[in-house]
């Protein structure tokens, strides 16, 4: 590689953080301000490790093959080894890695050798798994540098860690890439430094960090509106009793898994009133995105079916349909990456790294529930093509989605013997559905020891999270309803600010009408379930504001006026408590003023 190759990064280039506008994945011809700003911090320090944690869609990839082409060219390095979670992901790497000049093999295996035409191999981390002591000669008969993508997969298995670390201790160059770096668990990640916080627990310490609320505020990516569903379920317990409860309505553990089920089963009548509602807001989309696509993630496979062929009847469209033990799989992801259809229903092989820029509105329609599958899920949704630009995402109005869904802004860290603190602490079974996201795609055994029979479901709009806020209307909203459309009409090219206006917009305006027709009675009307989500909605709206006046994290701020006033999680807490911390947050803004 010549010195024609070589960038420069002195910290002192002038670009626009959106910087180029998307580009084919990893691939984007100049610097993003976030890039060139990591890529300066590396090689002021030409450290052998560096870890770069930013957010799913800000453009890892990018970075990591301009850091190879530059230490290629420099002579550092002489050969390249990508490590990535998925077959799928190996392939879309060397593709990548291809167009910038760097040729990779991805069909590379231990017992053959690669050909002179390549720089180096993209592999999975299950087949460094499978012979280490192979990859280690490797990496010790040459100068290499190893790029771990997802690198919080290092630490699914103890096995899987060890044997990363085995393989590519002797390499001359690491390079860590990760967008959501938090687990639950005490294995350590291979070659990610590790430093006590305040209270004594080791955290993960990023050496370049971009997170979510950067990058929006860049430009980088769309912001997100998440559509949450509500609604009454029925279902038939093991012992014969009949239960009927309210999606989102405080549960156990048992009942609450059991609702949500009912609530995605596709022969009752929640999920196709939300996949309509998915598919009118789609439509919104495209009138401004011509090519604007939907996903569906769904639990199982025959889930998967029974979704596609609901959407087909809706959309009047047959969707792609991606099953992960299918070989063709990756490739009519590619395909429908490239065309313009409507619809494309997974299972969960979609949710982390996969490229498809034109996925604008999604349905989180599986019951795996974790902060780290979440994350990753979303990610799917919000790499940005052009200014404007914003994603929809409908999910069941239970608990721990919304706290997810309110906590998009949040950092965290791989925190090694994190204490758990409560049973709202979402971290505290991380672990348990993260092993269980991963056994494959059926229902998981634990589910399947609790069986229960479906016997009917309805669905309600229940409210918007966007920036940390809520926006709704009081009451029951009924799918299909005006008031409904006041928030699935919102159109598809806004800037941020402009779509956090115009739903207060259209609250207020609802809001404002109600109190015309009944002025005196607004108040003392509203049962007390409503009463709850209009001072929930003020709650997070005024944590909102103070997140933008003090830039303290949303989540933060909840757990600081839950530590002053007492009470369980905002989800669950009692009207009077949800009050009695709208009083407290509103003495601090004016104790602050003062």
């Amino acid at each position: 590689m010549t010195s024609e190759n070589h960038v420069g990064f002195d910290g002192q280039l002038d670009l626009p953080p959106a910087y180029p506008d998307r580009a084919a994945w990893g691939t984007a011809g100049r610097l993003r301000a976030w890039q060139a700003a990591a890529l300066g911090s590396y090689f002021d320090r030409s450290p052998r490790d560096f870890l770069a944690v930013a957010t799913p869609g800000a453009g890892k990839t990018t970075f990591a093959l301009t850091l190879a082409s530059e230490l290629l060219a420099r002579r550092v390095i002489d050969t390249i080894t990508v490590v990535a979670p998925t077959e799928h992901l190996k392939v879309q790497w060397a593709e990548a890695a291809s167009r910038v000049g760097i040729p990779l093999d991805p069909a590379y295996s231990p017992a053959t050798r690669t050909g002179k035409d390549f720089v180096g191999v993209a592999v999975t981390y299950a087949g460094v798994a499978a012979n280490p002591l192979a990859h280690r000669i490797r990496t010790e008969r040459s100068r290499m540098l190893v790029i771990l993508d997802e690198v919080h997969h290092a630490g699914d298995a103890m096995s899987w860690g060890e044997a990363v670390r085995e393989a590519f201790e002797p390499a001359r160059r690491r390079v860590c890439l990760t967008g959501t770096p938090f687990r639950s668990d005490i294995n350590p990640i291979p070659f990610v430094i590790y430093a006590p916080g305040d209270d004594g627990i080791p955290r993960s310490v990023a050496d370049y960090t971009y997170g979510y609320a950067d990058a929006l505020a860049d430009h980088v990516v769309r912001p997100v509106l998440f559509m949450a569903y509500s609604g009454s379920m029925q279902w038939r317990t093991r012992a014969g009793d009949e239960v009927a409860a309210s999606l989102g309505e405080p549960l156990t553990k048992d009942l609450a898994a059991q609702a949500l089920r009912t609530a995605l089963d596709p022969g009752g009548s929640w999920i196709p009133a939300v996949l309509e509602a998915a598919d009118r807001r789609l439509t919104e989309v495209r009138r401004h995105v011509p090519d604007a696509g939907g996903l569906v993630i769904a639990s199982d496979q025959e889930s998967a079916r029974a979704y596609a062929a609901i959407l087909g009847r809706i959309a009047g469209e047959k969707p792609t349909v991606v099953l992960s033990d299918e070989k063709a799989a990756s490739k009519r992801i590619a395909q429908f990456a490239g065309n313009d259809k409507r619809w494309m229903v997974a299972v969960r092989m979609v949710s982390e790294g996969v490229d498809v820029p034109r996925l604008a509105v999604g349905v989180y329609a599986t019951t795996t529930a974790t902060p780290l599958f979440f994350a990753q899920a979303v990610g799917r949704f919000v790499r940005a093509r052009k200014r404007g630009e914003t994603a929809s995402i409908f999910l069941p109005s239970i608990a721990n989605l919304l706290g997810f869904a309110g906590e998009m802004e949040v950092e965290r860290d791989h925190v090694l013997g994190r204490r758990v603190r409560d049973e709202d602490d979402i971290f505290a079974a991380e672990e348990d559905l993260l092993a269980r996201a991963q056994q494959g795609e059926s229902a998981s055994g634990e589910e399947e020891l609790l069986p229960f029979e479906a016997l009917g479901s309805e669905a309600t709009f229940d409210r918007v999270l966007y920036d940390g806020a809520e926006f709704g209307h009081a009451g029951e909203v009924h799918v299909g309803s005006e008031e409904e459309m006041d928030f699935l009409g919102i159109p598809g090219l806004l800037e941020p600010d402009q779509v956090r206006d115009l739903l207060k917009s259209r609250q207020r305006t609802r809001v404002s009408a109600k109190e015309k027709a009944a002025p005196d009675e607004v108040i003392e009307q509203l049962a007390t379930h409503e009463q709850v989500t209009l001072l929930r909605r003020e709650l997070n709206g005024l944590v909102a504001a103070w997140h933008h006046r003090t830039g303290a994290p949303h989540g933060v701020i909840h757990n600081q006026l839950r530590k002053e006033c007492g009470g369980p999680a905002a989800a669950t807490a009692s009207a009077a408590q949800l009050q009695q911390r709208i009083d407290q947050l509103r003495e601090w803004a004016t104790r602050r003023t003062g």
